[in-house]
């Protein structure tokens, strides 16, 4: 049986004892500091997928000090955190996964994705040069995991991009 803790090594073995969701609501509830996701995720029956290795171009952060961000936050605060993420994925790798939803668009039903944790990590990781990150995906609906599934099912399988 497992043991929590903030790593991508954690997760990875929750992952494999079929516990990903488990981990995933500790970190949110401890390390991740964000409890309302924890319980906005608990509100339906969602799948989990990863943690695998993806590439950093399907993403982009809805947290940060830029004008049309989602969650703004002041400038000054989101750069000592990057800083901090910079130093400390170069300190040590084994940092945790980002948290990301696949779904369709609310406002046209095109897929997408959402980065929900791991906004300052995501940052980071592009700052130092890096193409790819650990991700743990969230979906809700069938149809969207089927989506998912048909357009990303390389990422799950570790084949390279496309394939």
């Amino acid at each position: 049986m497992p043991s929590y803790d903030r790593t991508l090594t954690s997760a990875r073995a929750f992952a494999e004892a079929g516990r990903l969701e488990e981990w995933i609501h500790q970190y949110l509830l401890t390390d991740g500091n964000n409890a309302p996701f924890s319980e906005g995720l608990k509100l339906f029956p969602r799948s989990y997928l990863g943690p695998v290795d993806a590439p950093l171009s399907l993403f982009r952060r809805c947290c940060g000090p830029e004008e049309g961000m989602k969650w703004r936050v002041h400038p000054v605060h989101f750069e000592n955190k990057v800083q901090r993420l910079m130093e400390a994925a170069k300190a040590d790798p084994d940092l945790p996964p980002l948290i990301v939803c696949y779904r369709f668009s609310e406002v046209d039903g095109t897929p997408e994705f959402e980065l929900n944790d791991g906004n300052g990590r995501y940052e980071a990781y592009t700052r130092l040069g890096r193409t790819h990150a650990p991700v743990v995906f969230w979906i809700t609906e069938a149809a969207e995991l089927a989506d998912f599934q048909s357009r990303y099912g390389w990422l799950l399988s570790g084949q390279p991009e496309g394939r």
